[in-house]
Order: C-alpha cells, then sequence, then structure tokens
C-alpha cells in the first residue's frame, strides 16, 4: 500500500494487534477511545508516520508514535518496527497492579458467602480476622 497516503486507523490498530478485531478497533474508535495526535478520530481517519497515537482502555492510556502505517495483520514479534510505545511507567503500573490483585469470583445468584466460605476467602486473602 502506498505509505503516502496512509492506512485507516482501526485496520492499522488490528494490523499491530492493539485490538483483536478491526470491529473491536472501529468500536474503541466511536467510543472516542482512540486520539491522534490529541484529537477523537472516526474509524475512517487515515494515519501518517510520526502521528502519536492515544488509545483508552480502562483504567490504562497507551501511548504510540506510529513509525510505519501498516494494514495487513503482522507477527507480535515486529510489532516493535510499527510502532513505539511511549505509555509512561505510571500508567503501566495500573496495568500491573490489576494483574496482582485480581477480585475474587463468585458465580451469579449463589448469594452471599456463607460463614465457612468466608474463613476460606479470608485465609487465602491473608486476612487473620483478630482486629
Amino acid at each position: 500500500m502506498n505509505n503516502n497516503k496512509g492506512v485507516r486507523i482501526d485496520k492499522f490498530l488490528w494490523a499491530v494487534r492493539l485490538y483483536k478485531t478491526r470491529g473491536m478497533a472501529s468500536d474503541a474508535c466511536s467510543m472516542n477511545r482512540i486520539l491522534i495526535n490529541g484529537t477523537p478520530v472516526k474509524p475512517s481517519r487515515n494515519i501518517m508516520v510520526n502521528d502519536i497515537l492515544t488509545v483508552k482502555k480502562p483504567p490504562v492510556t497507551f501511548l504510540y508514535k506510529i513509525i510505519l502505517p501498516v494494514g495487513n495483520r503482522q507477527p507480535a514479534k515486529l510489532v516493535p518496527g510499527f510502532i513505539e510505545d511511549l505509555t509512561p511507567e505510571t500508567e503501566k503500573a495500573k496495568l500491573e497492579v490489576r494483574k496482582i490483585s485480581p477480585a475474587v469470583y463468585r458465580k451469579k445468584g449463589t448469594g452471599r458467602p456463607t460463614k465457612k466460605e468466608r474463613r476460606i476467602i479470608d485465609k487465602w486473602q491473608g486476612d487473620s480476622g483478630d482486629s
């Protein structure tokens, strides 16, 4: 594809594996979660070299610089050749905290935990309950 013309943003987000499907990338654009140089964009907007791309995936806001626009899906190993990650470490730390402390999962409709289940949950979380 001609690099002077650019590539659609939804196609680019899918190609560099920021979104699993092109439809998900298009939906993110429609919800104003994708910004190019600080401006919300539609899925049909073309991107150019050196554009600054902001991707909001709550609770983290990622920041990328476009090195080379590409429209075809790329292998994960080659992605750093197309985008440069400019995300601050403080934003990346938000993602790590989320991975470390997942919420306790209970099936919907099972109600409140019983006394025995509460003891097991407290023991698992390291809470002695003696406070």
